[in-house]
């Protein structure tokens, strides 16, 4: 019997606009915050030389994903990148259900 309790995932999917002011200093911002909110679990981002990027985002709750998005300084942030940041993104919400996961064994220094 496990003991895995579902959780929820934002997916976000981002093709990044021309525009670099700001952004970089905006996102590591945006980590540290969401860190702060209550139901928080974690994130996973990658973004691709071409722009693309996706970041996944972990919550306890739909209750804590709508709090996250409710923020103020998040709110702004989201404002901005429409505008400025993004050519064009998608947001997906998930229920993980299950997870599982491989580690490979650390290689015998001997």
């Amino acid at each position: 019997m496990s003991n895995f309790e579902p959780y929820f995932a934002v997916i976000f999917s981002s093709q990044r606009s021309t525009v670099e002011r700001g952004y970089a200093e905006a996102a590591q911002r945006m980590l540290e915050l969401a860190a702060e909110q209550p139901g928080y679990l974690g994130v996973e981002s990658a973004r691709g030389g071409d722009g693309f990027g996706i970041t996944v985002s972990y919550w306890t709750s739909l209750e804590a994903i709508a709090a996250w998005k409710a923020v103020a300084e998040h709110r702004e942030v989201q404002r901005t990148g429409r505008s400025e940041w993004y050519a064009h993104y998608r947001v997906r919400i998930v229920r993980v259900e299950r997870e599982y996961a491989f580690e490979a064994a650390a290689p015998d220094p001997a």
